[in-house]
């Protein structure tokens, strides 16, 4: 049962799946100093040093088996966490107690353990990135061809359409996955360098052996999965890399908070909704509110995840020579929590997204208010191929737009500009014709084909290399 008393994250209670939970936990981590501490083990005996397979089967038996009230109650004598879970550890696999952590410095676990959890947490985020993605693909292609309203400033201005317009929070996307697969690809762990980054205390163990030494370093982190370390280090892998790292979720989440945006505003002009479900309640108050609030709490998460590089970039420019403390407790908090807030976005970004309802009877609604204004051009053109002087019709027609602006803005009637076009003699060379003059189509320009040939040469081969991951779906817990 849940103590009430007590702050909980709500990011864990509320927004973050349980696989991101999972991905930052005590459980995942503490695994990861065994592990690594069995990599060690490991590589040290096949380099020469006097450790026996008893002794390595006896670090195996109980890598999973973590005694978590022991450590607990060694920490509070110690105040060390790393030094707590050695002797806990030792207090297991007691015939290894002595070569647990031999020549390593806290950060041989801190480290590298912290680095393979951003790295899977960043696997997570791709999965729900590109799942996004699919999702939109099939909605910018449904839509490709529906005129919409675009709109620079916040004003109606040429005609796009529906589908064209989701390129645009595709494209976004596109460039984000750039980003964090480069970050993927470049990824290394920081390797076995001691407690300056120096190496000096392997190569006291290996008696100055400079090939062991590197060859130790090669075996612990290709055990561990990986194939690159750092070159050098001090104590620490370098902090610059969590900027690095919060600065691809930052960008990503730039990325959603602009979608949500949109859908907002779109919700507001009752053109695109975001799902409502029938149970759903709007407004405590106004019963027949139907709230945005999946975007809300996307825009929401998503000023947080932004807000965070600059904490990462402070730490990484206070790290004083080898290595400092003040990093510690912060980094405890923000990396985790930059993860946990994108992951809800992304929950809440697929869910959006593979459930918005298009009212194409509202958008057609608001292209018959503004397009007769943005057809005049085209109407004097054909009535000037029809003998008609173009400063007279300029004239004319800018009286009758801004008369029926007026009625418009001063009355609420409807725009009336066509049928004042259509009583008036000067325009008499496309009286009839008005109707496909004005055909919102005839308006969209290159849209529907942009949409086309943007997806097939940028977003296929994005789900192309990921199709072992689509299929995902976003659940909004609360």
């Amino acid at each position: 049962m849940a103590d009430n008393t007590v702050y909980v994250n709500p990011l864990t209670t509320r927004y973050a799946s349980k696989d991101m939970q999972k991905a930052f936990s005590d459980e995942k981590r503490f695994r990861l100093w065994r592990q690594l501490w069995i990599a060690l083990a490991e590589s040290e005996k096949e380099l020469g040093l006097n450790i026996t397979d008893e002794q390595i089967e006896d670090l195996k038996k109980y890598a999973d088996d973590i005694n978590y009230d022991v450590a607990a109650a060694y920490e509070k004598q110690t105040r060390h966490d790393v030094m707590a879970h050695v002797k806990a550890y030792g207090d297991q696999a007691t015939s290894a107690k002595g070569i647990i952590h031999l020549g390593a410095t806290s950060c041989f676990v801190d480290c590298n353990s912290e680095l393979i959890m951003i790295y899977d947490a960043l696997g997570l985020i791709l999965i729900k990135l590109v799942n996004v993605m699919e999702k939109l693909t099939k909605f910018a292609m449904k839509y490709k061809d529906m005129p919409t309203l675009g709109f620079t400033h916040l004003q109606p201005a040429q005609l796009t359409t529906v589908g064209k317009r989701a390129t645009l929070w595709l494209q976004d996307l596109a460039m984000d996955y750039a980003n964090l697969i480069q970050l993927i690809a470049e990824f290394r762990l920081r390797g076995v360098k001691g407690t300056t980054g120096t190496q000096a205390s392997f190569m006291d163990l290996f008696d100055g052996d400079e090939e062991k030494v590197k060859e130790l370093e090669k075996k612990v982190i290709e055990k561990m999965g990986f194939n690159r370390a750092y070159g050098v280090t001090g104590q620490t892998y370098p902090r610059k890399f969590d900027y690095n790292v919060l600065s691809v979720l930052s960008q990503i989440a730039q990325s959603c908070y602009k979608f949500s945006n949109d859908i907002r505003i779109l919700q507001n002009m009752k053109e695109i909704e975001e799902p409502f479900e029938k149970t759903q309640i709007g407004s405590s108050a106004m019963a027949y509110k139907r709230n945005p609030m999946r975007c809300e709490r996307m825009g929401s998460l998503c000023r947080y995840v932004i807000s965070l590089p600059v904490n990462t970039a402070i730490t990484a420019g206070t790290q004083w020579f080898e290595r400092t403390l003040d990093d510690s407790a912060n980094r405890r908090i923000v990396i985790a929590q930059a993860f946990l807030a994108l992951d809800g976005v992304l929950n809440l970004y697929m869910n959006v997204a593979d459930g918005l309802v298009v009212y194409d009877k509202v958008i057609a609604k608001h292209i018959a208010a503004e397009l007769p204004f943005m057809a005049t051009e085209n109407i004097i053109m054909e009535c000037v191929k029809a003998g008609g002087d173009r400063q007279q019709l300029h004239e004319r027609i800018r009286v009758l737009s801004q008369e029926a602006g007026r009625q418009v803005k001063e009355e609420g009637r409807d725009n009336c500009l066509l049928e004042m076009i259509q009583a008036d003699d000067m325009f008499k060379a496309v009286h009839g014709r008005l109707g496909e003059i004005v055909d919102a189509s005839k308006f969209i320009g290159r849209a529907p084909s942009q949409v086309v040939e943007y997806i097939d040469r940028e977003i296929k081969p994005i789900l192309a290399a990921n199709k072992d991951c689509l299929g995902r779906s976003g659940v909004v817990e609360v």
